[in-house]
């Protein structure tokens, strides 16, 4: 690229590999064409994300343990397949109702949240996070305020989106109702 002076080009030179660096030469366009090395740039590699996930089923039964297993093994299968995750956990509460927020391993992953060890957290679903509007939107906007991310799979939501929070307003209140209704039948 040219420089403001008409007699001085720039090379710019990227190399990448397991010395990271970016260097610009100048060349300097005379009858000689001298040549001047303008010391490397470190490239700032960038951070691997801290990432976790929370499971959660309501009853103890051995079919719902099998389904809290699986959610476990996906999870940490995922976080470890992704070069840019470093996997930090799977919380994962086993026979306690979503509609509550006294459940240990929920308040444990908040608790390393509010720490600054997490960056990420997944769920499967909205009602798996929590089957009440307000501890939802509680603790996603006390996440996002420790900018940490929830992303909720099943329903392809973000927390960081500028629409989250509205879809997890309309959806946490389907799941609320849809916990009263399975208790009502009960």
């Amino acid at each position: 690229s040219r420089c403001p002076s008409e007699r001085f080009y720039y090379l710019d030179f990227i190399w990448l590999q397991s010395d990271e660096w970016y260097s610009r030469i100048l060349i300097e366009r005379t009858e000689t064409m001298r040549v001047r090395i303008i010391e490397p740039l470190p490239v700032i590699a960038s951070k691997r994300k801290r990432v976790c996930a929370y499971a959660r089923v309501s009853s103890a039964s051995d079919a719902q343990g099998e389904s809290l297993e699986n959610q476990t093994t996906h999870y940490r299968n995922l976080i470890e397949s992704n070069p840019d995750h470093e996997y930090i956990g799977v919380f994962a509460d086993q026979g306690i109702t979503g509609t509550k927020d006294e459940r240990p391993e929920f308040q444990r992953m908040l608790g390393l949240a509010r720490a600054g060890k997490l960056d990420l957290i997944l769920t499967k679903s909205i009602s798996r996070f929590a089957r009440n509007t307000t501890i939802v939107l509680e603790a996603v906007r006390e996440m996002k305020e420790l900018n940490v991310e929830v992303f909720f799979e099943k329903e392809q939501i973000s927390s960081s989106s500028a629409d989250g929070e509205l879809m997890l307003t309309i959806l946490s209140a389907f799941a609320q109702e849809e916990s009263k209704t399975v208790s009502e039948n009960i």
